[in-house]
């Protein structure tokens, strides 16, 4: 019996924490949803504005930085309105203007669309990722963060299969179409979402939103902040840099691509994000057990050895269809780490602001990712593009070892 009872860890989390981790994991979902379409339809919506490659990740790039904007605001207005309440505001502003990329009728409305969608894309990260953190048990914290990024995963997947289906066929305007859908969920979590009691306590307790943002300049919040920031600017240019092309990588004969054409490159992006999905749970559980920083370096270190050989491998659809799933393990699974360390890192007063200002700074710097490699690409090929983010890999999991160890710490 007490084995049993040890092996069913999920009984030991109440039904308020199950129901914050299901609003937040199904809100990243779909924010994964509405922000892939774009990267699934880069190469039909290039050939409409004749854009080139550096110009397509230019519009990728607006996106991350109006993200990093919309996260960071959203980390200040989550600790002082509610966890709760900055989720269902940016889900609602990804969904709207993902809807109206489909009315863009120039590169420049391309540009304006897909930057207000980034706007609720960081927001919805930053408020969901502290309302998992402070919802459940620090024991578990890390499944939880593991399974709430996995639903990036299957949003990637729902994309693929958006574009497979209704590319070909209807076009990318009709795709885009489909991205309002996730404003529905904002009904079923007002009714059933509470805000975390941890949050509630900290309101009460500290009302001052310059007496939050200054603590955040001080000993020892303010190295913890720095180095954290840098951490995530580092491995979100590595992902962005690498994910933001790999279906185009995929799709198209240039610059040394696979040549799979929009449909047939779906069925091979779709086993890279199972890969992912399985990626991010099991980096959740693995930090539980063996701390965040091991974990993350295995990750990372992973990751920076076995992209090069993917980006390489273009004329072997056999190597790419193996190798797919353990780029999308290592690729993705280290973004566990984010949200379960970062919320361990700081106070519950500053949480909000803090998680978002290191995530979202960090997603600013790295927004330049997706033009810069575009550029290479352009330039020198798939293969070197690609390569690149593995320096950047590399980097991150050096940067991590400046930063403590938190496994099972209590959020206060």
């Amino acid at each position: 019996m007490s084995e049993r009872a040890k092996q069913a860890w999920w009984r030991e989390v109440d039904s308020n924490a199950w129901r914050a981790l299901a609003a937040s994991g199904t809100g990243w979902m779909l924010d994964a949803m509405d922000v892939m379409l774009y990267v699934m339809a880069i190469d039909a919506i290039g050939v409409e504005f004749n854009l080139s490659k550096a110009e397509s990740g230019l519009v990728a790039s607006a996106t991350l930085f109006a993200s990093a904007f919309g996260g960071v605001v959203s980390g200040v207005f989550a600790d002082r309105f509610g966890r709760v309440r900055m989720l269902m505001i940016s889900m609602l502003i990804y969904s709207l203007f993902t809807g109206l990329t489909a009315t863009a009728q120039s590169f420049g409305q391309l540009i304006f669309w897909r930057a207000l969608v980034g706007l609720g894309m960081g927001g919805e990260w930053s408020a969901g990722a502290v309302l998992v953190a402070e919802s459940w048990p620090a024991q578990h914290r890390g499944k939880a963060i593991g399974l709430m990024q996995s639903g990036w995963a299957i949003g990637y997947i729902l994309a693929a299969l958006l574009a497979a289906t209704i590319l070909p066929t209807l076009g990318w305007r009709a795709m885009f179409l489909v991205g309002v859908a996730p404003a529905l969920l904002t009904v079923w979590i007002r009714r059933h979402v509470p805000e975390p009691q941890v949050w509630k306590q900290a309101n009460d307790a500290q009302s001052s939103a310059t007496g939050r943002w200054s603590q955040l300049f001080k000993p020892p919040l303010l190295s913890r902040m720095i180095i954290a920031t840098i951490t995530t600017a580092t491995l979100l240019f590595a992902y962005w840099g690498l994910f933001t092309w790999v279906p185009n990588y995929l799709a198209s004969s240039d610059e040394g691509g696979a040549g799979l054409g929009v449909v047939k490159s779906a069925a091979w992006i779709i086993p890279m994000q199972i890969g992912a999905f399985f990626g991010y749970v099991s980096f959740g559980f693995f930090s539980d057990r063996f701390g965040r920083k091991p974990t993350f370096i295995a990750f990372v270190l992973g990751a920076a050895l076995i992209v090069p050989i993917y980006g390489f491998s273009a004329r072997d659809q056999l190597t790419l269809m193996l190798l797919g799933p353990l780029v999308g393990f290592l690729g993705h699974g280290y973004f566990s780490l984010f949200g379960a360390l970062l919320a361990e890192l700081f106070p519950s007063a500053v949480r909000g602001t803090a998680q978002g200002f290191c995530y979202n700074i960090g997603r600013a710097a790295s927004a330049l990712a997706p033009w810069i490699v575009g550029g290479i690409a352009e330039a020198r090929g798939f293969g070197y593009a690609l390569s690149l983010t593995a320096l950047f890999f590399v980097i991150g999991a050096g940067l991590v070892l400046l930063l403590p160890e938190t496994r099972g710490k209590a959020i206060d």
